[in-house]
């Protein structure tokens, strides 16, 4: 029996001679394992981005939107209110927070700087719903929007426009000429998933809002209202509660559509990963095929070298190589063939996944198990659709493989 070694070392000495057929034969595994891993790259990233959307919503989370000019079916286009939001508060079962809401773009100034920024009116509850902390100072309360306070609290993308390095806590700034007190400072998020700066906004009490900011005819008006439920099983709930409440409320007759949009903002992400999940098992499911292909392209090579070298077979036995060397040298081949693919297809999987994820908002994921999976997936196609060449190559009988032309 000849040393493992020899023909290890037999084996890449054959491969060398025919380097071109070689790199030709793992060309079908190199693109297999590429496609593979960047098919799960852009999956895991499509994914996280989808958690973090989730994560900087808030959890538990439903949005109420009033009626739009041009889409109500009754020509009167009608309003949320304050009363709306109280109300789905006291009557709906499983509401942990609910937290009515104005939103308006407003000019910031501080002594001679000034800044461009969004604002919301909302309550104490807003912070709640939202998940913000407060880094110094302190939030809206109840008080505050009862009278109507001129006070603020700023998010970090503010301070550092406004105020620089300074302390904001008990400054005076201009929000459209109308002067406020900063009360306080919420801890900084960062860019949301969709790259927006979620820093960069002000909070002041909804009704100084109303009174001062937008000035609506409507009394009680406000934009919308975010619903914070006690459990994420229990949003479904809230949703048809919450709109079989405002149908009652807004006089709604059974035949007319809604004048509100009630977003379950969960379940609209969770069916964007959904989606997600499934093109990335589609893509996976064609990346696996381009591996079978490319095992079979390995295999039909490997035959076609068994018939080529029948006559070094031949000799190979007549010195001594048992039919475990013979089989042991092409099922060699096969594999190193197999793995050189499975390397190469890992670096360029890599770059496609970059390259892929340039067409999306969300950066490719890689994990140290999809491609360990995937060099060992493409090992696996070496022995698999290398064992019958060299099962065939190891019955060869050396009389007649020495006669061989």
């Amino acid at each position: 029996m000849i040393a493992i070694s020899e023909v290890f070392s037999a084996s890449l000495t054959a491969l060398r001679r025919n380097k071109t057929r070689s790199m030709l034969t793992a060309l079908g595994i190199i693109i297999g394992v590429a496609a593979v891993i960047a098919a799960f790259a852009v999956g895991a990233g499509a994914n996280k981005s989808i958690d973090e959307q989730i994560s900087s919503f808030g959890s538990n989370f439903i949005m109420v939107f009033p009626d739009r000019p041009g889409r109500s079916t009754t020509g009167v286009t009608r309003y949320l209110t304050y009363d709306d939001a109280q109300a789905i508060e006291k009557e709906v079962s499983g509401v942990d927070a609910v937290a009515p809401m104005i939103n308006l773009s407003a000019t910031l100034v501080y002594e001679n700087t000034n800044w461009s920024s969004s604002v919301v009116g909302s309550t104490k509850e807003y912070s709640y719903v939202q998940e913000w902390n407060i880094e110094s100072g302190r939030d809206i309360n109840a008080s505050d929007v009862r009278q109507g306070a001129k006070v603020a609290v700023i998010g970090k993308t503010v301070v550092d426009k406004l105020f620089g390095g300074e302390n904001p806590v008990g400054k005076a700034i201009r929000i459209n000429k109308i002067p406020f007190t900063v009360v306080g400072v919420f801890e900084a998020k960062g860019l949301s998933a969709m790259g927006s700066d979620q820093d960069d906004f002000i909070l002041v009490p909804l009704t100084s809002a109303q009174r001062r900011l937008v000035r609506w005819k409507t009394a009680g008006r406000i934009g919308n209202i975010y619903i914070k439920g006690v459990s994420m099983e229990a949003l479904s709930y809230i949703q048809n509660e919450t709109e079989a409440l405002l149908r009652e409320r807004h006089k709604i007759k059974p035949s007319d559509a809604d004048d509100f949009a009630v977003r379950n903002v969960s379940q609209m992400l969770e069916a964007r990963r959904k989606t997600t999940t499934i093109m990335s098992m589609l893509l996976g499911s064609i990346a696996f095929i381009s591996l079978v292909v490319g095992g079979i392209g390995i295999m039909n090579i490997m035959l076609v070298s068994v018939t080529e070298r029948t006559r070094e077979i031949g000799i190979r036995m007549a010195v001594g190589a048992t039919e475990r060397d013979i089989r042991m040298q092409f099922l060699i081949e096969a594999v190193v063939l197999s793995m050189i693919g499975g390397t190469i297809g890992i670096m360029l999987g890599v770059a496609a996944g970059y390259a892929l994820s340039s067409f999306t908002s969300a950066p490719p994921v890689f994990t140290l198990m999809s491609i360990v999976l995937a060099f060992v997936f493409s090992a696996m196609v070496g022995v698999g659709f290398g064992y019958y060449p060299a099962y065939k190559a190891s019955l060869l009988n050396p009389i007649d493989a020495l006669k061989y032309e």
